[in-house]
């Protein structure tokens, strides 16, 4: 059983089962306040905990061409209006160093892109806020290999670690999920998160945009939560086909209620199981 810790009023291991949930990317403050009301609403009549996640910046884009979002300060005041308005914590990535303190003063989680999970100056930066951190394993990285990630930040500080799993590199343009890394990353003592949406990208595959999967989104969601991870990180959106960033493989709106009723079922059989 990993560490247990709270963010707001989510709960992180420990046995249970919470939720990452939003777009991939804010798109406007009306678009941010409609999704963050329609996935509470669905989360609290399922009954189940979840923190809003949304990016203000998509760095790592596939083109020069590619939406990257609003920017900092924008996105940081959409996402502000979110916790007033809504009232969930709210997560989002960072990409330099600097970026962290700011963004903490906004955010409950900051969160760490996989190209990045080892610079080394980003991760302190982000551990000295005080905030919970969710770092995504890197698709060219051992799970085994996450235990330096925990390492620095525990060494800079950080008490609230998570890792996250979001598939491999499997040749060319394609991922694959090693289930091994879900148990392996949890010896380390931290809550470890499924984030199935990006497991299912093509990268790369569309040329100058990433492809993806989403077919697949229920069945890779239910195997992780089997397997006994703390947390599912889906990337949601009311209309993937018109999303403006990652929308092959991001779940509809439509879809999530029915696999969240699924996958606490699966977690309640799995916990007793395990009992």
């Amino acid at each position: 059983m990993s560490e247990k810790f709270n963010v707001e009023n989510v709960t992180f291991g420990g046995g249970g089962l919470s939720f990452i949930l939003g777009p991939c990317v804010v798109e406007s403050s009306q678009h941010a306040l409609f999704m963050a009301q329609e996935i509470s609403d669905i989360c609290r009549h399922v009954g189940v905990d979840f923190v809003y996640k949304s990016s203000f910046d998509k760095a790592n884009r596939s083109s020069i061409e590619s939406f990257r979002g609003g920017g900092m300060d924008f996105g940081l005041e959409v996402l502000a209006q979110v916790k007033a308005e809504i009232g969930v914590p709210v997560i989002t990535d960072i990409h330099e160093p600097w970026q962290a303190e700011k963004a903490a003063e906004v955010v409950d989680m900051l969160q760490i892109p996989a190209f990045l999970c080892r610079q080394t100056d980003l991760l302190v930066e982000s551990a000295k806020t005080g905030k919970a951190v969710n770092v995504k394993k890197g698709q060219f990285l051992a799970p085994w290999d996450a235990k330096n990630i925990v390492d620095k930040l525990s060494e800079a500080g950080c008490e609230k670690i998570l890792l996250t799993e979001r598939g491999a590199s499997f040749g060319y343009n394609n991922l694959v999920v090693d289930l091994r890394s879900f148990p392996v990353m949890r010896s380390f003592g931290v809550p470890v998160v499924f984030d199935v949406t990006h497991s299912l990208q093509l990268p790369g595959g569309l040329g100058k945009a990433t492809d993806g999967q989403g077919q697949y989104i229920e069945n890779f969601a239910r195997a992780g939560v089997a397997c006994g991870v703390d947390a599912v990180f889906m990337e949601v959106h009311d209309n993937p086909a018109n999303a403006p960033s990652d929308g092959p493989n991001q779940l509809p709106l439509a879809r999530l209620e029915p696999l969240l009723f699924k996958l606490k079922q699966i977690h309640e059989i799995v916990s007793t199981t395990n009992q």
